[in-house]
């Protein structure tokens, strides 16, 4: 992927401007963005994390209605227009807001549990044309080959009781339980709302408003300088896609109809671990050298917060750098250029306050860092 030198010059400005700005414009209209051909009345379930605000403002640019049901627990952006806000609580089985309305379409963001979908199921079939459930890649069963298409077997669940299920016990044990609860929820959106679904599998979410720090490690610790620790031999696929991406063409599906499963993953072309670096580099500037380190370093050490990189060859997961998005773009799905994605990120981490800045919440610290380094030289050097 190519980085432009006006996308460079661009980013300078940017982050120059940071610092005067209270909050990044999470919320922006998009710009030159037409109007639908339809408008539509559209409810999201949730909202107000990470990409639904990206939905929100994109579905208003094009001219439909909105209305967000959540608990109202995260304080909702200044939208560029009205946005009709109904609350209630999914763990509690309250949606007595939804009860007796009508939605051309219903997009469901936050949903990790089957009971969830059955209980959103019981109000509103027959009141929406159309659900959007967006699922994640975790769902498949095997991780570990590339090219997995979204007609791979899944995972299974292996519980009791899926319906029994609640955020306390899957977080007790998320590796085990989140994809085959996805795949369940997935599973009861079709039992629930028949051939009117549409699943959508994304992989790494990054850019404005991504609270993980997951690729944001990066971009910070190249804009630091100095010598830096890198996984793998820097050839190990990764894939990424902007939340506004992800966020704009759910959007566009609701518009089209598009039924069906996709995996929406990026960017559209191959990535590589050193060419993602690279083009955070170009973007940020500093100093930063790259020393790479053997997966069989990192597992003798115990190091298994480097986030985004998934080693390429035997690992369970090796196969989520290089899932298979030909589906999603045969649908529509758009991808901005990582050097946009890497300036806007920024523009918006640096304008977070200076203790959460230096508080990242992936990723090795420096310390950490350096007495890694310093390991792998003397093994080296011996």
């Amino acid at each position: 992927m190519r980085t432009t030198r006006r996308e460079l010059l661009k980013f300078g400005a940017l982050a120059a401007a940071a610092a005067a700005l209270p909050s990044f414009a999470s919320a922006a209209t998009p710009t030159g963005v037409g109007r639908a051909t339809k408008p539509l009345k559209i409810l999201i379930l949730g909202g107000t994390g990470f990409t639904g605000p990206f939905q929100v403002n994109y579905a208003l640019a094009r001219g439909h209605t909105v209305t967000l049901f959540n608990r109202g627990q995260k304080p909702s952006p200044e939208w560029p227009g009205a946005v009709e806000q109904l609350h209630g609580d999914r763990n509690t089985g309250d949606l007595k807001a939804l009860q007796g309305r009508k939605w051309d379409v219903c997009i469901d963001n936050p949903t990790s549990l089957p009971f969830w979908v059955r209980d959103a199921g019981k109000v509103l079939k027959g009141n929406v044309g159309q659900y959007l459930f967006i699922s994640t890649i975790s769902v498949y069963a095997d991780g570990s080959k590339p090219g997995i298409t979204e007609d791979a077997a899944l995972a299974q669940y292996k519980g009791n009781d899926a319906m029994a299920e609640t955020q306390e016990t899957m977080r007790a044990d998320l590796e085990g339980l989140y994809g085959a609860l996805k795949a369940l929820s997935e599973a009861e959106a079709r039992k629930q709302f028949g051939e009117r679904v549409t699943i959508v599998r994304p992989g790494y979410i990054v850019g404005p408003r991504d609270e993980t720090d997951r690729f944001t490690y990066w971009p910070h610790r190249i804009a630091q300088g100095g010598e830096m620790l890198v996984p793998g031999d820097g050839k190990d696929p990764v894939q990424i896609i902007d939340g506004r991406d992800l966020g704009e063409w759910m959007i566009r599906l609701a518009e089209a109809s598009t039924l069906g499963t996709f995996n929406a993953v990026g960017p559209e072309k191959p990535l590589t671990m050193d060419a993602m670096l690279r083009g955070c580099q170009a973007v940020t500037g500093g100093n930063a050298t790259y020393t790479h380190v053997t997966p069989e370093f990192l597992e003798e050490h115990k190091v298994e917060e480097l986030p985004i990189w998934v080693p390429s060859k035997s690992n369970p997961y090796a196969g989520y750098g290089q899932v298979s998005n030909a589906r999603a773009i045969a649908a529509g799905l758009t991808y901005r250029p990582l050097a946009t994605t890497v300036t806007e990120l920024m523009v918006w981490f640096r304008s977070l306050p200076a203790e959460r800045q230096a508080t990242l919440k992936a990723g090795i610290t420096r310390e950490r860092e350096a007495e890694l380094l310093k390991a792998w030289h003397a093994r080296k050097d011996a």
